[in-house]
């Protein structure tokens, strides 16, 4: 039996699945948590991959982890400042100013594939350009979460795939390089080093005791191999992101800048939008009504479709989709009626599906067919949310045996 692990290291935990190779068989799985936030130490990433262990006898082994992070790193390659990460919104003023400096929408649509918000990369490092100028000095390099932990795998010089590199701002999935001016006009004149981009195929390198160490990619782009999407497959995934998106041949470029046009892990094309609520609406809404998740789940369930009129905006830390990174949630419809503990629940869940009903028709709207919606995520396992996620998408839903 020959042993490979995938590692999924996330917003909130790394995972680690050990799979036999020749059936896929799962013969063991760990996980470990993240602390809480939007900033991180990279070391916290480390350590909860070598605290789980599960590696001694695998031959190989692949990253996927939460993409845009960026990771600055000096000359010899320590951490500049803790990583900002894809959901710290501080850079929204910095995304809007790159929209403006370079031609607008159109061109960064056509330039990268994507129209900058706060999550991207090259975001983060225009304000890292202004607001931290000294340690931006410092920065001889930058990498994503994905590309750290592999070359610490590996030790060797860091590389990235296509589909991680793509979520960058600063990559081209159409042309298939880096885009270095635009790099630099976003880091103040600064040009740091940026990672090789490897194929679909090509591997990282080995750690230092043998083990292969596949190119890897992003998180959404991992989904998408692991669910051997078809034409017509729309997956939405909920999990602290809401992600919708498909895997097509051609690539995409929305100036609109509903859809990211990012590469995929195997040599196509995944436009992608993304909501920054998704699964934390159902467990905060549960938690201001003091309800566990089978508590909530049956409340919900009991209410109504349409919750008698109730209708939560749940833009609770800001939006990504549509690009409102200082919004508030809103409760609107109230009445004596209406104002139960039932129709609440079923609102969070009805408000959650229709923000990512929102990137469904933003696919259809792109000329991507949508046949099929595939349920992923942790919010995924819920029966309210799989009872009116066919309302919402309109089309069939299939939930996949829930899996790491």
């Amino acid at each position: 039996m020959t042993l490979v692990a995938g590692i999924d290291s996330s917003t909130q935990s790394t995972k680690v699945v050990v799979c036999d190779a020749g059936t896929g068989e799962v013969v063991r799985e760990g996980r470990a948590p993240h602390p809480e936030g939007t900033v991180a130490d990279p070391e916290v990433w480390w350590r909860a991959l070598t605290g789980i262990g599960l590696l001694d006898d695998v031959a190989a082994v692949g990253v996927a982890a939460q993409q845009h992070g960026m990771v600055a790193l000096d000359e010899d390659r320590r951490v500049v400042r803790p990583a900002l990460l894809w959901n710290d919104n501080r850079s929204g003023p910095a995304a809007e100013d790159l929209v403006a400096e370079l031609g607008g929408p159109a061109f960064w649509a056509d330039a990268v594939g994507t129209v900058p918000v706060a999550s991207l990369t090259v975001t983060k490092l225009r304000w890292m350009a202004e607001h931290e100028p000294e340690l931006a000095d410092r920065v001889a390099e930058v990498v994503l979460p994905h590309d750290w932990l592999t070359w610490r795998l590996t030790g060797g010089d860091p590389v990235t795939d296509r589909g991680d590199a793509s979520g960058t701002g600063y990559w081209s999935p159409r042309e298939g390089r880096y885009r270095d001016d635009i790099l630099a006009t976003a880091f103040g004149g600064r040009k740091p080093r940026t990672p090789r981009v490897l194929g679909p195929a090509e591997a990282a390198g080995e750690t230092p005791d043998g083990r292969l160490v596949s190119a890897g990619t992003g998180d959404n782009m991992g989904a998408a191999l692991g669910l051997d999407l078809r034409p017509g497959d729309v997956v939405v995934s909920l999990g602290t992101s809401g992600t919708v998106f498909a895997s097509v041949p051609d690539p995409v470029a929305d100036p609109s800048g509903l859809i990211a046009g990012f590469a995929d892990a195997a040599g196509g094309f995944l436009p992608l939008v993304c909501t920054l609520n998704a699964a934390r609406v159902i467990t905060s809404t549960a938690a201001m009504l003091g309800l566990d998740t089978a508590e909530f789940d049956r409340l919900a369930r009991s209410a109504p479709p349409g919750a008698g009129g109730l209708a939560l905006l749940p833009y609770l830390d800001g939006e990504r989709t549509p690009n409102l990174p200082d919004a508030t949630g809103t409760l609107v419809g109230l009445r004596r009626g209406n104002m139960t503990p039932e129709n609440l629940a079923r609102a969070a869940v009805e408000g959650m599906l229709c923000g990512l009903a929102t990137g469904v028709d933003a696919l259809r709207e792109a000329g991507i067919g949508v046949h099929r919606v595939l349920l992923i995520g942790g919010a995924a396992q819920s029966e309210a949310v799989r009872e009116a996620a066919p309302l919402v998408f309109g089309v069939p839903v299939t939930v996949p045996e829930p899996a790491e």
